[in-house]
């Protein structure tokens, strides 16, 4: 059984969600892991590298993980964890599915969630972790630039450097509006990166 959490605080301090380890009830539902009595590992990659593995399994109304934590460079300590699945039926038919938060230790939270992240010995909603998205704490020009390397990468580019084709299978209306989004969000950052210059060049001359 692996572990995270190694010479962590007890407490959680702020931070940003894409920084810590999550489990995603999504993903666990795509890849077919949701069906009662089963068992595996969930791991995290960071560079390529295992970085921490716990133990899965879901029993009935419930998800029961197993793992090891070490807070503050202490001995590593076994946790056992369960994590509530609440089903809501949808009005056309289906369910949607959502981990139930179990709080922190010694209060209640029960928010309906899609992901869990890892504190230094549990895990809880992002609320409960005190954490937020990198996007929030972006300027303008750092969000819009984010949005233009994003539409750049699902046309199989990296930026607008490149010369690239249409992805086989995108259509070619699609192709238009991500190259064209890509295009305006870059113009965009670019104009707030000039605008940031001009107003600090004005107060240097000050």
């Amino acid at each position: 059984m692996g572990g995270f959490g190694s010479g962590r605080r007890k407490t959680s301090s702020r931070g940003n969600v894409e920084g810590r380890p999550s489990i995603d009830l999504n993903r666990l539902h795509r890849l077919g892991y949701l069906g009662e009595g089963w068992e595996g590992k969930w791991s995290w990659q960071r560079d390529g590298e295992t970085v921490g593995t716990i133990l899965m399994r879901v029993e009935h109304e419930g998800l029961q993980l197993a793992y090891r934590v070490r807070v503050n460079c202490g001995d590593w300590e076994v946790v056992t964890q369960k994590i509530a699945i609440m089903r809501n039926r949808c009005r056309y038919g289906g369910e949607r599915q959502y981990f139930e938060c179990p709080g922190p230790a010694g209060s209640t939270c029960s928010r309906r969630v899609l992901k869990l992240y890892g504190t230094s010995q549990l895990f809880l909603c992002r609320h409960c972790c005190r954490l937020s998205y990198r996007s929030q704490s972006e300027d303008l020009a750092g969000r819009t630039r984010r949005r233009a390397i994003k539409c750049w990468r699902r046309l199989g580019a990296e930026d607008s450097s490149f010369v690239f084709k249409k992805p086989k299978g995108m259509w070619r209306s699609t192709f238009e509006r991500l190259r064209e989004q890509a295009i305006q969000a870059e113009m965009l950052a670019d104009d707030e990166y000039e605008r940031r210059a001009a107003q600090l060049e004005e107060r240097i001359g000050r």
